[in-house]
């Protein structure tokens, strides 16, 4: 009921102003209305314009200024510094052009506004400035389209490496679990019609029959070794997912019946990008805005926020239903010692089963 009081008494007022307007315009009966813009409105739209200009260069300034420590730090992969450095070169390419193009047109705007008996230079073509504008605009789009491409080539290459560690991720509504390649290497065959095996101990659907499945390892914290190349295999059990590990430089959709790839090289530990500056700055910034929050919960009754603490993460890139936001699953890269004194830690698929 309330809803439907506001409501009318929002109609009510809308109709009184529009009221209110008419009668003012009503009161004005010696101004002439026209459609033709005079030397006034022509004027008054050449400031705005200028005046639009400085705004808008304005506000990206304060948007670098402000905004600028939102950005991801240096990337944690080996072919991320390729990814990055492909991405800045358009971005000053693109700022750049932008800013040149906006001045004239804004600036132009400004300069070149109707006045009343000034008649506008009409050229019907000019094969010099249409080459130039064409011819410019292809040799750079063209180098970038080359570049970018060969640069999407070396990173989308999966070769077949003896050394790499063989990883599976297997997404679902609405997490993840990793399933990596005993001392095989292999990955034993998986199925989704599997996973109602062995009274729900059989996570990710694998095929008990298959004998390069035995010393799988599935887990739901991912592990990796830093400095030695990781290939994941991808796959969906329900709808279209994305494995997306921004720090890693790395995302690749997971499509149900179907198996995706994508390889990187882990080259900074989760400890060792803890101990970046930037980070330590990120960090520091979070954990400012969760004390500030954590003060409103506790006035409420509820419970206070944790500090944050870096680590590395996988989330998925799709809108994937309700608890989208939520499917994460932790990401922790250290040294190999480490990492074989974790993975001998870790059960089998054979020592689950049986």
């Amino acid at each position: 009921m309330n809803i439907v009081l506001a409501f009318s008494v929002l109609i009510l007022i809308a109709i009184a102003i529009w009221q209110v307007t008419k009668i003012f315009e009503l009161s004005q009966g010696k101004k002439i209305y026209t459609q033709i813009a005079d030397d006034n409105d022509n004027n008054w739209n050449g400031k705005l314009m200028f005046a639009f200009l400085i705004f808008i260069y304005g506000i990206t300034i304060f948007s670098f200024v402000s905004y600028g420590d939102v950005l991801l730090p240096q990337a944690a992969s080996e072919h991320g510094s390729d990814y990055d450095n492909l991405m800045w070169v358009s971005f000053a390419i693109i700022f750049f052009v932008q800013t040149i193009t906006q001045a004239l047109l804004h600036y132009f705007s400004y300069k070149y506004r109707g006045e009343k008996g000034k008649k506008a230079l009409f050229y019907a073509d000019n094969d010099k400035l249409e080459a130039i504008w064409t011819i410019i605009p292809v040799i750079v789009l063209a180098g970038l389209i080359l570049v970018g491409l060969y640069t999407w080539t070396d990173i989308m290459t999966v070769e077949e490496n003896d050394d790499a560690l063989v990883v599976e991720l297997y997404a679902q509504q609405f997490n993840w679990k990793a399933r990596y390649a005993g001392d095989d290497g292999v990955l034993g065959d998986a199925n989704v019609r599997f996973l109602q095996d062995f009274d729900g101990k059989n996570l990710v659907g694998i095929d008990a029959t298959d004998p390069n499945a035995f010393d799988d390892v599935v887990v739901q914290e991912l592990h990796l070794p830093v400095g030695r190349e990781v290939i994941f295999k991808m796959r969906s059990q329900d709808v279209l997912h994305s494995a997306y590990m921004p720090f890693f430089r790395a995302q690749m959709n997971c499509v149900p019946g179907m198996i995706t790839e994508f390889a990187f090289t882990p080259n900074k530990t989760t400890e060792e990008m803890r101990q970046d500056p930037d980070i330590i700055s990120k960090v520091k910034k979070i954990n400012k805005l969760r004390a500030e929050k954590s003060k409103e919960l506790i006035l409420n009754g509820d419970v206070a926020l944790d500090p944050y603490e870096f680590d590395f993460l996988l989330l998925c890139n799709k809108i994937c239903g309700a608890s989208h936001y939520n499917m994460q699953m932790k990401i922790i890269v250290e040294s190999k010692e480490e990492y074989a004194k974790w993975m001998s830690e870790q059960q089998t698929f054979a020592e689950v089963i049986q």
